[in-house]
């Protein structure tokens, strides 16, 4: 018996379709991958240095001694350094004491007609503008003028007439003075100073700034023009005490601090000596005499030395502070009846 004829279908087969894979995103999942392994190395060898670090400071701190020497303060403090500093600084220091104050010698800025060589003392007679006739008369007597006064020089002693500027700049005043001096060359002209009486304090600090400035000398002396002078006798006494540093030499007082404006010697600024209102002592401002080491001191710091009502008690209180020596010569005192003293009143 014949078979039917049958109808063959066609075999379905599922066949999938192939994955296609694009090449950046191998290389991005390649690059992640190694940017995992050098963080996680990273941090492994962090964690590693961490413990390295940690048993070396505890081992440290076992060893190191609890209670450190002065040495290794000032090496933990780093002192080391400001010590040797401090050292020479004060080797400075001791060099401008011995030098007046000053590392370096100070430059002489005086004209050429000036002497160069160091003087015994530079006098400075302390004048005003109508004080005419008495230096007339001090040139004919204790005082050499013209010729006499350079020879004086020569022997190492300068002497000059010394006074500020008017207030009134190239007035009358200022003219007679200068006419005065183009006659007789004996003044030390303040030219930063205005000659007036309740300036004397400023006057006598400006005189030992320019003096120093100008000659170079052993000792500075600060005189009034109201007195008479044994030139000779002074000259000694100045020989006898040469190269005595931090001499301060006068006829020494005290005395009561006037508190009552309007009298004779008041100080306005009496309520700083104290409740007794007693000057401390100082020389007396006829005649004072300060060797040169001080009266650099005055020069160097004179924008900060302070002064008061009078001359001699300002420079007295620059003198305080100071490694100064006081002599009380009684020679000085002009008003005593001495026979051997070097100054008398006029």
């Amino acid at each position: 018996m014949e078979s039917l004829p049958t109808t063959a279908k066609p075999e379905r087969r599922a066949r999938s379709k192939p994955l296609y894979t694009s090449k950046p995103s191998i290389f991005m999942a390649f690059f992640s991958c190694l940017a995992w392994l050098y963080v996680a190395g990273r941090l492994w060898q962090d964690a590693e240095n961490r413990k390295l670090l940690a048993s070396l400071l505890q081992k440290n701190a076992s060893q190191r001694s609890l209670i450190l020497s002065v040495e290794e303060k000032l090496q933990v403090l780093g002192c080391k350094d400001l010590e040797r500093r401090i050292v020479e600084v004060e080797m400075d220091l001791t060099l401008a004491k011995s030098q007046g104050y000053l590392k370096n010698q100070l430059r002489q800025s005086g004209s050429s007609s000036e002497p160069s060589r160091k003087l015994l003392a530079v006098i400075g007679v302390h004048t005003g503008f109508g004080s005419r006739l008495r230096r007339n008369a001090f040139r004919g007597s204790w005082m050499p003028k013209g010729d006499a006064l350079k020879k004086l020089e020569e022997r190492g002693v300068a002497i000059r007439f010394v006074i500020g500027r008017s207030a009134n700049r190239g007035d009358t005043l200022d003219r007679n003075i200068d006419k005065e001096n183009q006659s007789t060359k004996d003044f030390l002209i303040l030219e930063g100073h205005e000659e007036a009486d309740d300036e004397l304090p400023k006057k006598a600090k400006f005189f030992f700034i320019t003096a120093v400035q100008n000659w170079d000398a052993e000792f500075y002396v600060k005189v009034e023009d109201n007195i008479d002078l044994d030139l000779e006798g002074l000259i000694e006494l100045l020989e006898h005490r040469r190269g005595q540093d931090g001499t301060y030499v006068g006829c020494m007082k005290s005395g009561d601090v006037i508190a009552e404006e309007g009298k004779d010697w008041y100080e306005p600024e009496w309520w700083k000596f104290g409740d007794k209102k007693s000057y401390f002592q100082h020389a007396s401002g006829s005649l004072i005499i300060l060797s040169k080491n001080l009266a650099q001191y005055i020069y160097i710091n004179s924008a900060s030395l302070k002064t008061y009502a009078h001359d001699d008690v300002s420079m007295g209180s620059w003198m305080i502070g100071l490694q100064a020596t006081h002599i009380d010569d009684n020679r000085l005192c002009c008003g005593s009846v001495r026979q051997d003293k070097v100054c008398s009143v006029v």
